[in-house]
């Protein structure tokens, strides 16, 4: 569809608009691509007339349309190299044999975070390869317990407990000792069910506050298999000029405080995938490249979430170093 012209003028106005935020005149590239101005308008208004760029209201310059950014990624954009510096915060990361394995993941997306300036989200779901390897529990004061719980992959959850009845420190050790008998083994996803059916009928024989004690438990377990979200650089998107408005801050601030739409993210397909405005469901304003990942046996999505006008090649660059690291840790 495009000459070979075209194509150079579409890839400098992205990649000048993506550093400045500013429409780009033709003027200002009549240099580089060796032209007269009125070649460069003529180019322009073809470009516009394909709906690769528009022209806004306040400037006589163009900026790329969601198309144009479109057809930028699928045909124009190259990988970009990491820095030595960039690559070396990642590998202090993945070289750091004290992290447990979420981690390797949490401080890395927030490290790209700070380097993409983009808001990252990170999507966990339980995994049915998770068993359960070891079940603890952390007084903090009479009526509330820090739960820990341990997996076969070196996976580990805590949660606050809140014990509303007096409950004598002999119950609780009989009540654990009961659940560690009883669970470990026991894949995470289904340990819902060996509570309900196994444990509950008998707990009666073996602790006074039995109810008490087994309420807290379920509910903790039952919270330890549904998906987590962790998001670092919140507040990155909403520096953005394209987010100035009190309108759109409040717009956005709400569906990242919406769990249903947050968890509506999730990536499915290989691979690193970048949605562009209307393409993410999410925000037509925005873009969001994501990718799944599986760190032995969970499973999850990692998210970049920023304006249209990102730098999609070291973000595709980035995801895809931490997905090639994480599989070297599987």
């Amino acid at each position: 569809m495009l000459n070979g012209r075209q194509v150079e003028l579409l890839k400098l106005i992205v990649e000048d608009y993506i550093k400045t935020a500013k429409p780009v005149s033709s003027k200002a590239i009549c240099d580089t691509l060796n032209c007269s101005s009125a070649t460069i308008r003529n180019e322009m208004a073809a470009l516009e007339e394909y709906g690769l760029l528009e022209k806004t209201h306040i400037s006589s310059g163009r900026i790329p349309s969601e198309k144009g950014y479109r057809y930028y990624v699928d045909n124009i954009m190259q990988p970009k190299e990491l820095t030595g510096e960039d690559m070396l915060k990642l590998q202090t990361i993945f070289q750091n044999s004290s992290l447990v394995l979420d981690d390797y993941i949490t401080k890395s997306v927030e490290i790209v975070s700070e380097m993409t300036n983009l808001t990252a989200v990170i999507l966990g779901k339980s995994s049915k390869e998770n068993f359960v390897s070891k079940v603890e529990v952390v007084p903090i004061n009479e009526h509330n317990l820090i739960a820990i719980v341990v997996t076969d992959k070196g996976h580990v959850e805590h949660r606050n407990l809140t014990i509303e009845e007096d409950v004598s420190a002999n119950d609780i050790k009989q009540t654990v000792d009961l659940i560690n008998k009883m669970i470990v083994g026991t894949q995470l996803d289904e340990v819902g069910s060996v509570l309900e059916y196994k444990i509950k009928p008998i707990i009666a024989n073996y602790v006074k506050q039995h109810e008490a004690l087994y309420n807290a438990f379920y509910n903790a377990f039952n919270d330890f298999t549904k998906e987590s979200v962790v998001m670092a650089g919140r507040k990155n998107i909403l520096m953005q000029p394209e987010f100035s408005t009190p309108e759109k801050i409040r717009d956005i601030v709400s569906k990242f405080e919406d769990k249903q739409v947050i968890n509506r993210i999730t990536e499915e397909d290989d691979g690193v995938n970048i949605y562009i405005g209307s393409e993410t469901e999410f925000d037509d304003d925005v873009t969001i490249i994501k990718t799944k990942y599986n760190l032995n046996g969970e499973e999850g999505t990692i998210a970049l979430i920023g304006p249209k006008r990102m730098e999609y090649d070291k973000a595709v660059t980035l995801l895809n170093y931490i997905t090639s690291n994480i599989d070297k840790e599987d």
